[in-house]
């Protein structure tokens, strides 16, 4: 059924709607937030800045711009090729990770905690928490023309939360907080070394959120190569047993 026609068509037209769905998400969000930074009187331009450091509204761009990318490459070559380009399967494998961390970091340490973007609109932080993760895991599995991708692959995953890092810590400390006034800013509560709450206190303890978080992507990651692998080695068989018969 996967390397069907039919179920190709229908997997681009659900790769588009959620490439849609994700762009309302932020789109909503984003109205929001600067809404209510007009409302308080706030800097609109360091309160967009902010919101788009948040790594939720980085990978969840980055997610719509390949899954659309993707419907477009079924709809404009797919049907003369029998798997996705190479440079594509990387982008992809590289959003899939960065959307399932982002779940899995959201709903394990940040669900119900107001994060400094603002007030939070409920249906587009489900869909950008939730609905895309959960898109982009099933897309591992169930996407047509899935191409095997070399092992390194994994430390090409690594690099963009690398740099996103050292851009949030080097940038903290450097802009006041619209909100409430303090001389820092930090997008999540486990990255800002003034928060008491951190065991063990300061930058000690954002490190330790960063190791772990880190040793995730790489888990996460390896994990979404070896699908890929596994799958374009099934799909390899099934091609060599057809032939043959």
């Amino acid at each position: 059924m996967l390397r069907s026609p039919a179920w190709a068509h229908f997997w681009a037209v659900v790769r588009i709607l959620t490439a849609v769905a994700g762009v309302a998400a932020i789109i909503a969000q984003l109205v929001r937030t600067v809404s209510n930074a007009q409302a308080a009187d706030q800097p609109v331009g360091t309160v967009v800045v902010n919101f788009l450091s948040f790594f939720t509204i980085q990978s969840n761009v980055a997610a719509a711009v390949t899954l659309t990318i993707g419907a477009l490459l079924f709809w404009t070559q797919g049907r003369r090729t029998d798997v996705e380009p190479r440079w594509f399967a990387i982008l992809l494998v590289c959003v899939t990770t960065y959307m399932v961390i982002t779940g899995i970091v959201y709903n394990l340490l940040l669900r119900g905690i107001q994060l400094p973007q603002g007030e939070t609109v409920g249906w587009s932080n489900e869909v950008m928490h939730v609905v895309i993760p959960i898109v982009l895991l099933l897309d591992l599995f169930l996407a047509p023309r899935r191409c095997a991708l070399p092992w390194r692959a994994v430390w090409i995953i690594v690099i963009y939360p690398i740099v996103w890092v050292v851009y949030t810590v080097v940038r903290g400390p450097l802009v006041t907080s619209p909100g409430n006034g303090e001389p820092y800013w930090y997008p999540y509560p486990f990255l800002n070394p003034n928060n008491p709450a951190l065991q063990p206190p300061g930058y000690a303890g954002v490190a330790v959120y960063v190791v772990v978080i880190a040793v995730g992507i790489i888990v996460v990651g390896a994990l979404a190569v070896a699908v890929g692998r596994w799958r374009a080695s099934q799909a390899r068989g099934s091609e060599a047993d057809h032939t043959a018969q």
